[in-house]
């Protein structure tokens, strides 16, 4: 059984992957900060974590490793003018930093699987140009180029991928779609004529991490309805 490590698997499409990943036979480990939650499944445990700790401890995981899928994000939409410096330095270090770390502490463990794989998080706006997304089009697009050089240096062992999805409806982004007028807006925008939830990102990471894409790394797969590729 493929033991896989879902950091912020308590909420959102973390929680969401990590429920399908355990019906679907793996060993889910989960770790938690804001939002605390616990399992009857067996195969799914949680465990509290802060990836902005100096020391990011590890000890609950098993020695191998087969899988780590990175989901900590924030969506602060802000006019530029108005974002302090250090609230892109706090992004960075959220969505960034604590995937380096998270990724360095997980590497021994990585390494003694047969076909292991990590999964990062992008976002539609890294590809699209849109107004107010500087502070997370400039973190993600850290994320993205962090993707492809670890993708590098872990080939051919480690395979090394991303998901940028558009607007999915997650506790993150509610102040978004709170009213019909906005959800009814935001899902006119995309060629699909809705926005994701996060059974249709959890289901791309999957296919990330499972045999299905062993070919594959280096890769960012945008699940976004169409968003960062069509004009309709």
């Amino acid at each position: 059984m493929d033991s896989i490590l879902v950091i912020g698997g308590s909420s959102g499409i973390g929680y969401e992957l990590s429920n399908k990943l355990a019906l679907q036979g793996y060993d889910v480990i989960g770790t938690y900060n804001h939002y605390k939650v616990s399992s009857e499944k067996i195969n799914l445990t949680y465990h509290h974590l802060n990836v902005l700790d100096k020391e990011i401890d590890l000890h609950f995981l098993p020695q191998q490793l087969d899988g780590l899928v990175y989901c900590p994000g924030s969506v602060n939409l802000k006019p530029f003018y108005r974002i302090k410096p250090e609230e892109f330095t706090s992004d960075y270090e959220l969505q960034v930093v604590g995937a380096v770390k998270i990724i360095q502490a997980a590497l021994p463990r990585l390494r003694q699987s047969n076909h292991p794989a990590i999964v990062l998080f992008s976002t539609v706006a890294v590809q699209v140009g849109f107004n107010f997304h500087t502070q997370v089009a400039s973190s993600k697009g850290a994320v993205e180029g962090l993707m492809r050089a670890l993708a590098a240096e872990l080939a051919p062992k480690i395979r090394v991928n991303c998901v940028a999805p558009s607007l999915t409806d997650t506790p993150l982004t509610q102040s978004l779609i709170n009213t019909d007028e906005k959800r009814a807006q935001n899902e006119q925008r995309h060629p699909l004529k809705r926005i994701g939830n996060p059974a249709d990102i959890a289901d791309a990471v999957e296919f990330l991490l499972s045999g299905k894409a062993s070919w594959i790394t280096g890769q960012v797969l945008h699940v976004d309805g169409g968003m960062s590729k069509l004009k309709v």
